[in-house]
Order: C-alpha cells, then sequence, then structure tokens
C-alpha cells in the first residue's frame, strides 16, 4: 500500500456517515466540515460531477441552513442579554451562512431593526467582544444524543471495528465516550468491566483501555496490554502509537525504532507509521535529522499538510523560526486556496512566530481576535498580544481597552 494511498485519510463515504451523525446530534457546523471533505475527495477522485456530489452539495446546503437558524437564534439571546455588538455579529454571520433568499431577506431586516436600536441606546453594546461567540461545535454532545455521538465517534474506524465496538455492550460504550472526553478515571473503570464481559483475545477492547491507562500515568499496565493486543493485531496502527509514547517517555528510543522495524510490510509506508519514525528522532532531541527526514518525505512523495507540521516543528526546535513561519504561511495558503478550515494551531503558531519577530500588522491583530474565539481557555494571552499590537500601532485607547479583556479573562481561568 502506497504512502500516497494512506495519505488520503477516511474515504468520503465514512466522512459522510460522520457528517450525517454529528447532524442528528445537532453539531451543525462539525457536520459541514465533514461533508465539505467528503465532497472535496469525491472531486478529487472522479474529475466530474456525479450524483453523490449532488447529493452531499445538498447535505452541505442543509447543514449551512441549520447553522444560520442557530446564529439567528443566539443573536436573540445576545440581544435579550443587551450584548448588541455581539448580536450584530451574528446575524451577519446567519446572513452570510445563508443561501435562503427569504431567509436572508428576514435576517436584513433583523439587522436593520438591530442597528437602529444601537442608536437609540448607543451604550447598550456589550463590553466584552466575544462574549456568546463560542463556536458550538466546542459544546459537549447533548445527553439525548449519546448513541449519535458515539456513532460518529466509531465512524471513521475500520468496518471491522466498528462492528466489533459496537457489540461490545453499554459499559463499552460509556467508556469509549469518557476516553474521548477526557475522563479517563471513568473510561478505565468502564473499558475494565467491558473487557471482562468481553473476553475473547481478538478483543479491540484492550486498546482502548491501554489509552485511558497510559493518561492516567499506568504505563507499565498499559504496556502489558499492548504487548497482547499486537500479538493478535500487528495491523493496529494506534497500538503501535501508543507504545512509542511510552517508549518515548522511558528515553527508550532504540526500543521504538525497534518496535517500527517489526510493522508489516504493508504498513511501514503508512502516514501514522512515517510520524511515529519523525517524532522518535524529535523525541530524542535529534532534530536535524528530523528536519532531514521529513523534507525527504515532502521530496520523495509530495506536500502533506501533516508532514509540513511536523517539519516546522523541528524547524522551530532547530532555531530556525523563519523557515517554520514560512512552512505554517504555506499550509495555511493551501487551506484558503481550497476553501478549507485552516487549523487553529497553525495560525496560533503562525502568529505567535509572526510577533516574536515583530510583525505586528493588521492581518496578524485580526488573526488573534480569531483565535480568542477558536481555542477557548487561551483568550488572556491573546487579548495581551492585541493590546501589544495597539500599544505598537499607538492605539492608546484599545490597547488599554483589551489589556483589561486579558486581566478579566485571567481572573477568571484562575478561579
Amino acid at each position: 500500500m502506497s504512502l500516497l494511498k494512506l495519505f488520503s485519510g477516511p474515504s468520503p463515504e465514512k466522512l459522510e456517515q460522520k457528517g450525517d451523525a454529528l447532524f442528528k446530534a445537532g453539531l451543525w457546523g462539525r457536520a459541514k466540515q465533514e461533508y465539505e471533505r467528503a465532497l472535496h475527495k469525491l472531486e478529487k477522485q472522479t474529475g466530474q460531477e456525479n450524483d453523490h456530489q449532488q447529493q452531499l452539495a445538498a447535505k452541505i446546503l442543509k447543514t449551512r441552513e441549520a447553522l444560520a437558524q442557530a446564529h439567528r437564534q443566539t443573536a436573540v439571546d445576545l440581544m435579550d442579554g443587551g450584548y448588541l455588538d455581539d448580536a450584530k455579529d451574528m446575524l451577519a454571520l446567519a446572513i452570510e451562512v445563508t443561501a435562503d433568499e427569504p431567509f436572508r431577506q428576514e435576517l436584513e431586516q433583523d439587522l436593520k431593526a438591530l442597528e437602529a436600536q444601537q442608536k437609540q441606546k448607543p451604550d447598550a453594546a456589550s463590553p466584552d467582544p466575544f462574549y456568546g461567540l463560542a463556536d458550538d461545535d466546542d459544546e459537549p454532545p447533548p445527553a439525548s444524543s449519546e448513541d449519535e455521538y458515539f456513532f460518529a465517534l466509531l465512524s471513521t474506524l475500520p468496518d471491522e471495528v466498528q462492528d466489533a465496538y459496537l457489540e461490545y455492550g453499554e459499559d463499552f460504550k460509556i467508556g469509549y465516550i469518557a476516553l474521548n472526553n477526557g475522563d479517563f478515571q471513568t473510561a478505565a473503570k468502564s473499558l475494565s468491566r467491558s473487557m471482562e464481559q468481553n473476553p475473547e483475545p481478538e478483543s479491540y477492547i484492550p486498546l482502548e483501555l491501554a489509552a485511558a491507562y497510559l493518561n492516567l500515568g499506568r504505563s507499565a499496565e498499559a504496556q502489558n496490554l499492548l504487548g497482547n493486543f499486537l500479538e493478535h493485531h500487528p495491523e493496529a496502527l494506534p497500538a503501535y502509537q501508543l507504545l512509542c509514547e511510552i517508549y518515548w517517555e522511558q528515553k527508550n528510543f532504540h526500543q521504538a525504532d525497534v518496535l517500527l522495524e517489526s510493522i508489516p510490510q504493508e504498513f511501514a509506508e503508512s502516514l501514522a507509521i512515517v510520524l511515529l519514525k519523525g517524532e522518535t528522532l524529535f523525541q530524542a532531541g535529534n532534530f536535524e535529522a528530523t528536519g532531514d527526514y521529513y523534507h525527504g518525505v515532502i521530496d520523495t512523495y509530495g506536500w502533506d499538510d501533516t508532514v509540513a507540521r511536523e517539519l516546522a516543528k523541528a524547524c522551530e526546535a532547530q532555531g530556525e523560526p523563519d523557515r517554520a513561519r514560512d512552512i505554517y504561511k504555506e499550509i495555511m495558503d493551501r487551506c484558503t486556496s481550497c476553501h478549507s478550515r485552516v487549523d487553529p494551531v497553525v495560525k496560533h503558531k503562525y502568529a505567535e512566530l509572526c510577533f516574536g519577530a515583530g510583525i505586528t500588522g493588521t492581518d496578524i491583530l485580526e488573526m488573534y481576535l480569531s483565535l480568542a474565539r477558536e481555542i477557548p481557555g487561551n483568550e488572556a494571552h491573546y487579548f495581551d498580544r492585541i493590546s501589544r499590537i495597539y500599544t505598537d500601532q499607538g492605539n492608546a485607547s484599545e490597547a488599554d481597552r483589551f489589556r483589561a479583556f486579558s486581566a478579566r479573562a485571567q481572573a477568571e481561568q484562575e478561579e
């Protein structure tokens, strides 16, 4: 199996299934992203329009309208709370998202009424330009959608793994959801019970239980589970990932190399293994060798965003921030050119490298504003950066305003 084939990731059908499950769970934004990824892959595969592409386009349109309706409801809630500036932003976003002309006209009327209200009460605007604007995708799934959420988590797994996971029972479902939500204590308890109920040697449960143990610092138990698991599933690439993490923690880089060399030949050039080999070099502190390795991968197989991010990380570690910044910029440009979402982590890396180099134009300021919405919990840092940029621009009033936002966000985080 070629590396290029494995770079492609989940099939359009798998992505569409995940989008369907997310749509049922009311996670419109994430559903839209999965449908768009599916459509993009399908277009690359076929090269011409077909019925499946039209079906996906219709689903994207449906999620856009659901998202627009949600934005409108958020705007109503914000107006009720007196946050008129934020409500205005949400209405503008709903107008941008919707393709339904009658609904767009309703939204435009709502916006005009809101602007008139603002003129009458200019002091009623929200003091916090980010209140209520958190991405709905960051909300945990509603309790009533637990089954849909479970299916969404499973939908990108291989069919035989999905089938097995669906047969393991309620304890497994509880443990698997808890694992994916970061509740590792609950995950370990529930998955342990599930493994007792499903003692078959070929079970996949030890893989998930090992992940929970590793996150709880129980590395020895995780290592034992994974060693036994790989005897029955030598093709299970996630198990190699977890074992490598254990060896990295132990500083046993030679053992990690031995493990990666033992992988069946048909998987040896997969993206997952390429990244594990590169990360082993990185964890060992061989940054120059890491950079050379990832350069070789890109030269041989072509551009891949994931490999490029690892190359940028190696450049940073080598003390070459300018090279790293250029790589992050190329990743963002490629995402923009194909109309896909830019990963906030890439935006964060790029913005921080620009700030460190004294590049603080309006585009970087707007990037930090966007990041304050996209990465909850880091608002204090981004508001501080914005304040400093306004100071550099000589805008003292905005600098003071965002300095106050930063202080308030920091206080709330400490509470």
